[in-house]
């Protein structure tokens, strides 16, 4: 949905059908006083996403703050590749084990714990505030004892149980430090905790992959969301441990290189 049927849905309590072919009725004071606070706030610059409190992700509704970054449709694709691996170790016995690293919102570990009901899920975040927010939305979509959370910075707090996954999944910060405050009014918004991927904006993909080898299982997946270029350089790390090689490379809608999948070496 465009932003106007996000507000109107939202204010109007009706979803988007209803508001072509139904037509609800026309707002009252009260809603006109609320669509015209939100129209205010929007024009400064505030995600609506934030002012609703709410971000639709892989069909699951999902409760935003400014505390976590909101969930891009990019995103979607990094889930729909963890599925596709999940399924694929489903033949093996004992093996379906997921850790994702900054969980910001849960969208990632929620949605996969819906839809991989078999599967258990660590996820961490050094954000309390990110946590409490992913600890809701698990709660919401009733998988909150389907997932465990832990506040690390990283693996830093994992215990070597967490050895045993087979799958590590991150959308990490990648946005270069001096470029940030350059980018559009909305994302000045969103945490830069979870934004800021340091000096190259690669900073996390080098801590990521030097701490997921002593997690990850032989043969085991590493599922990373990249930015736009970051291809190359972050292949280029990949291939300096030498324990890894590149199983595929996934395409966003606008056909640029998002997701990075590589395979821990036996």
């Amino acid at each position: 949905m465009n932003e106007a049927e996000l507000l109107f849905t939202d204010v109007l309590k009706c979803n988007r059908i209803d508001l072509y072919s139904r037509r609800p009725p026309a707002p009252n004071k009260s809603q006109l006083r609320l669509i015209s606070s939100v129209l205010k706030r929007r024009a400064k610059g505030e995600p609506l996403q934030y002012i609703l409190g709410k971000q639709e992700f892989m069909g699951f509704e999902f409760k935003v703050n400014p505390g976590v970054v909101i969930p891009r449709p990019e995103t979607e694709l990094l889930v729909e590749a963890i599925i596709k691996l999940a399924n694929r170790l489903s033949h093996i016995a004992n093996r379906r084990r997921i850790l994702e690293i900054g969980t910001g919102s849960g969208c990632i570990a929620v949605s996969l714990a819906k839809l991989l009901p078999q599967v258990a899920i660590t996820a961490t975040d050094i954000s309390e505030k990110a946590l409490e927010v992913a600890k809701n939305n698990a709660s919401l979509h009733y998988v909150d004892k389907r997932i465990e959370f832990i506040q690390s910075d990283l693996f830093a707090t994992c215990d070597m149980r967490h050895a045993t996954c087979d799958i590590i999944v991150s959308n990490p910060p990648y946005i270069v430090s001096g470029e940030i405050d350059n980018l559009a009014s909305e994302i000045g918004y969103e945490p830069r905790i979870g934004l800021d991927g340091g000096r190259d904006g690669l900073d996390f993909y080098r801590r990521i992959i030097a701490g997921s080898l002593k997690h990850l299982q032989p043969g085991g997946f590493l599922a990373l969301e990249i930015g736009l270029n970051q291809r190359r350089p972050v292949e280029s790390i990949l291939k300096k441990r030498k324990d890894f090689s590149v199983y595929r490379i996934i395409r966003d809608y606008n056909n640029i290189e998002r997701i990075i999948i590589a395979q821990k070496v036996k």
